[in-house]
Formats: C-alpha cells, structure tokens, sequence
C-alpha cells in the first residue's frame, strides 16, 4: 500500500523553481577608458565649467586690460630671468639663475670695461700731470744759491695741465655714470657682455636698478682698502662675491 507525499517529504514533489534574473552588467568601463562622470540628479545647478567638484579646474581668465602672466609670486613670469634662463641650474642663490661667474671672467670684464671708458680719460690725466711736475722741476732748477739766501721764482701752472686734469676728470665721472645706467638696467656692461657675466640682484635675480649700481660702485672703494682685499674675496666666498656685492646684496652670474 502506497501513501501520497505529504507536504513534509522531503522526496515528493518538488516546488517550481524561479526563473534565474540574468547576471548584472559592471557599469565600470572597461582598463584604459576614462570613468565617466555621473551628472547631478534634476533639479540641481549644474556647476560652471572649471568650479565644480569633479571637473577639471580652469584659473578664470583676467580682466580686460591687465597681461596674462605665468609663474608663482615673487618669481619672473614664464621667460625666466635675464638671458632666459628658467630652473635647474645647480649653485644659484634662489631657482632659476644661473651659476656664479669665476673671478677671472669678473676681472677680464672689468679690463674691457677700463679700456672702453676709462683709458682716454686716464690718459689725459697723466698728460696733465706730467705737464705740472715739468713746470714744478723747471722752477726748481732756475732757483739761485748764490749767497745766503736762496731766491727761487713762484712755478706756474700752465693752464693747458689744468684743463687736461678737469677734462679727464670729468670724462671718468660721465663714463662711471654710464656703466651704472648698463648695470642698472641691463646688469651688462660691454666688458661683462663680452665675457658672458651679468651683476643681478641676490634676492630675486632683477637688474640692480641706477641707484643700487652707483652705490655698488662707491662701496668698490672698499674692497680697494686693505691692498685691495675685496677684489680676491670671490677666489674663495662661496657666491664669489666682493664686500661691494654684500653690502648692496648682488651676484655676478653667468650668462653663456
């Protein structure tokens, strides 16, 4: 005698299966492709082009009027500094200038720069005072010692010694003018634009500006003193600089 399955048989008749939900598809695109961006749900302001979180950030452009400039605060804008130099060049004081020039280039420059402003003036200079210690010599050797009393006549100064002395004089103070309007404004001088040098200040590697240049040049009378002690200090300070370039803070750099 058979029984039928009760609902408690585990071997009766089986319940209908489900139909199997296909498996869901990854929404992530495949290597290699770029996630897209999921946009804001209806009814929320779509965010403007380079502010909105996600996006990519664009700096607004300036106003009309004032030039587009590259580069961070208190450095030059994209160009670099004097003879376009940019970063990576090992030994300058801040990035972005070049190394310090050697003190053979420094001295070579300065000889270029004697030759082109100084020599005439200097030469009309020892002209002049050749002329003064020749009428000095000749009223020397008229004087008279015969006698007690020596009797010698008062030397006059030609007036053509005296007028080489003011015109050599003022000649050397026209052409140290000029040097400091070159180095202010350009950082070059003939002789240091021939030898590939440039005087540029410590701080941001700008030209020094007129005033700075002059006051660099009275402070050279220091490195004169001391048998001239300042002009070696670059053999062996490490920003090869004389006592003119600390006190008014400037480097000679290279510029080739």
């Amino acid at each position: 005698m058979s029984y039928p399955p009760g609902p408690s048989n585990p071997y009766g008749q089986q319940p209908p299966q489900q139909p199997q939900q296909p498996p869901q598809q990854s929404q992530q695109p495949p290597y290699g492709y770029p996630p897209q961006q999921q946009q804001p749900p209806a009814g929320v302001p779509q965010p403007q082009q380079g502010y909105g979180y996600g996006y990519p950030q664009q700096q607004p452009p300036a106003p009309q009027g004032f030039p587009q400039q590259q580069g961070y605060p208190g450095y030059p804008p994209q160009g670099g500094y004097p003879g376009g130099y940019q970063g990576g060049y090992p030994g300058g004081p801040v990035p972005g200038m070049p190394p310090y020039a050697s003190w053979g280039a420094r001295v070579g420059a300065y000889f270029v720069d004697y030759l082109i402003f100084l020599l005439v003036p200097m030469i009309l200079i020892i002209v002049g005072y050749a002329q003064m210690i020749s009428t000095i010599v000749d009223s020397t050797n008229s004087c008279d010692y015969s006698g007690t009393y020596s009797t010698c006549p008062s030397p006059s100064v030609p007036g053509s010694a005296i007028a080489l002395l003011m015109l050599g004089a003022l000649l050397s103070f026209v052409g140290g003018l000029v040097m400091c309007y070159m180095e202010g404004t350009k950082g070059q001088t003939p002789g240091k634009k021939a030898l590939g040098i440039m005087v540029l200040r410590e701080a941001d590697g700008r030209p020094l500006g007129f005033g700075m240049a002059f006051v660099r040049r009275l402070c050279h009378g220091l490195d004169s003193a001391a048998c001239g002690i300042g002009y070696l200090w670059p053999l062996w300070d490490d920003k090869t600089q004389t006592f003119a370039d600390k006190i008014v803070k400037s480097v000679v750099v290279k510029t080739q």
